[in-house]
């Protein structure tokens, strides 16, 4: 009896400190154009849309945060949310869909974001995408023609950028970490030559006007999407160089001569991925390519 009150406590303490870690988040609102928003408290950026036609919603954070964001939304627009994208699948951007579904809200994601959903016993039975695409998808919503657009295996293997193409406004997801080194996800379909394609593709759809809510960071530029494709351009070269050179792994993560130009391991250091974990990173993602390639 002893131990299983020793473990009640313990996992009580365990489901309070993961509870608390919230508790001081602040949402804040950032007005993007005249009726689009950027939304910023703990995890990815969120996109909001507001008009005649209720709240389209792009991204939800963490589920301990909706209530939260909810109370953020109202501010902005009386309506629910009608639509919630899922930009991928990672928790600090689809952790609240069982909430905001629950709350009337229709979820939609590339198919590979319902596939790894599903996969995870968290999030198998509840928050589900219930409308999925492959490649495009186009919705018409608060005066905006919105372009959902897949890009591949690029932050994982089910990354859409979401464009509002009279509002010109691009949201990236995580296939744009403004002013910092990105996060890939290597083992779920992400790969460093993806990225830069999704860079390349989004660079596409923008002008000098457009206003891009990367998936972390601050609102952002063209001039900084550029500045992001090319630092991963000139990483993805010299490391890719390094491996062609069979210098190893170990090696490259420690030449910060490779990405000391943009950021150094000092000013990353506290960062979720430091300089050497992107060259670490960078260098794997390269090798599934020539193995890729080879066969």
């Amino acid at each position: 009896m002893k131990y299983i009150t020793l473990s009640l406590a313990l996992l009580l303490t365990t489901i309070s400190v993961a509870q608390g870690r919230f508790d001081n988040v602040e949402i804040t609102v950032k007005e993007v154009s005249d009726h689009i928003y950027m939304l910023q408290g703990a995890g990815g950026n969120i996109g909001i849309s507001t008009g005649v036609d209720g709240v389209f919603m792009i991204d939800d954070q963490f589920a301990p945060l909706s209530d939260k964001i909810t109370a953020a939304i109202k501010t902005i627009s009386p309506q629910p949310v009608k639509f919630l994208v899922n930009t991928h699948f990672h928790g600090d951007h689809s952790g609240g869909n069982a909430n905001f579904e629950a709350a009337g809200a229709m979820i939609v994601a590339h198919d590979n974001v319902r596939k790894r959903l599903s996969e995870n016993e968290n999030t198998a039975n509840a928050g589900l995408p219930v409308i999925t695409f492959s490649e495009d998808a186009t919705f018409y919503q608060n005066g905006d023609d919105v372009f959902l657009t897949h890009v591949h295996n690029a932050h994982t293997d089910g990354d859409a950028l979401v464009y509002f193409a009279q509002s010109n406004v691009l949201h990236t997801g995580d296939t744009f970490f403004n002013g910092r080194f990105p996060f890939i996800d290597i083992n779920r379909g992400g790969s460093i030559e993806g990225d830069i394609a999704a860079a390349k593709k989004g660079l596409m759809l923008v002008n000098n006007d457009t206003k891009i809510i990367p998936g972390h960071g601050a609102l952002a530029t063209k001039a900084d999407y550029q500045k992001y494709h090319d630092m991963l351009v000139t990483v993805y070269t010299e490391v890719k160089k390094a491996a062609q050179n069979n210098v190893s792994l170990k090696e490259v993560t420690t030449m910060e001569s490779i990405t000391s130009s943009f950021f150094t391991d000092a000013e990353t250091a506290k960062d979720f991925i430091s300089g050497p974990k992107f060259r670490n990173t960078v260098y794997k993602s390269i090798l599934q390519e020539l193995e890729t390639n080879e066969n």
